[in-house]
């Protein structure tokens, strides 16, 4: 494999972590689309970046526009083919940190929760997403204090999720009483105030490289 670079050597408005012929890993920051939107003003977006410089390069999974961290692009199709296996087969494991509202708790020291709730979108409301025990798609989050700041009210967590459903980790944190701070879709008002983006960061990586197989991990540290 090609051994990783920076996107500083390339003059490229994108922060790349990794490269080689099969596989990209990128460090999207917060406001900026996984995916082109609707409308010309949502056409800037990392894949469009990334594909100025790699036209090869194919989306597998999305972060949402306000969190940032870790993305990986496959190049050409049987590399994405093989990664899409990978993500359905849960051989790809991601890990987040975010900072919610409220002194979240979880019994027993360095112990793991487990959020087990449905969702499904909002229609309505659309792009909000809604716990649903009648329609809902089967979700759940692992998560586990980091930090407890009792003076400021909030908590940095650690958070896992087990499945990959749209705004999971933000919907299941409001519905246990510990919204994202900065999350202006799913937090009360004070608690979007309190940050200036939404607290939530991809910080790990782990997924089976599309043609050797071999698990690799990438970590990127929170920028809050």
């Amino acid at each position: 494999m090609i051994a990783p670079i920076r996107a500083a050597d390339l003059d490229l408005p994108i922060d790349l972590v990794y490269v080689d012929e099969y596989l990209l890993v990128l460090n999207k920051p917060s406001g900026l689309l996984s995916v082109p939107g609707r409308g010309p003003d949502k056409q800037d977006c990392l894949s469009a970046r990334v594909q100025r410089r790699y036209p090869d390069a194919l989306i597998v999974h999305r972060l949402d526009m306000q969190t940032s961290g870790l993305l990986a692009m496959a190049r050409g199709i049987e590399a994405q083919r093989a990664l899409n296996r990978a993500f359905e087969q849960r051989q790809v494991h991601k890990r987040y940190q975010a900072v919610v509202d409220g002194v979240a708790q979880v019994a027993g020291e360095d112990a793991w929760g487990v959020i087990d709730l449905p969702l499904e979108l909002d229609w309505p409301n659309r792009p909000k997403h809604i716990v649903d025990h009648v329609n809902g798609r089967p979700s759940v989050t692992r998560w586990r204090v980091l930090l407890a700041d009792l003076e400021r009210n909030g908590t940095r967590l650690e958070l896992e999720p087990v499945t990959g459903r749209s705004h999971q980790l933000r919907v299941h944190l409001q519905a246990i009483g510990h919204p994202i701070l900065g999350d202006d879709l799913y937090a009360s008002p004070e608690a979007v105030a309190r940050a200036s983006r939404l607290l939530l960061h991809a910080c790990e990586l782990i997924l089976p490289h599309p043609v050797t197989g071999e698990a690799i991990s990438f970590s990127s540290p929170p920028p809050f």
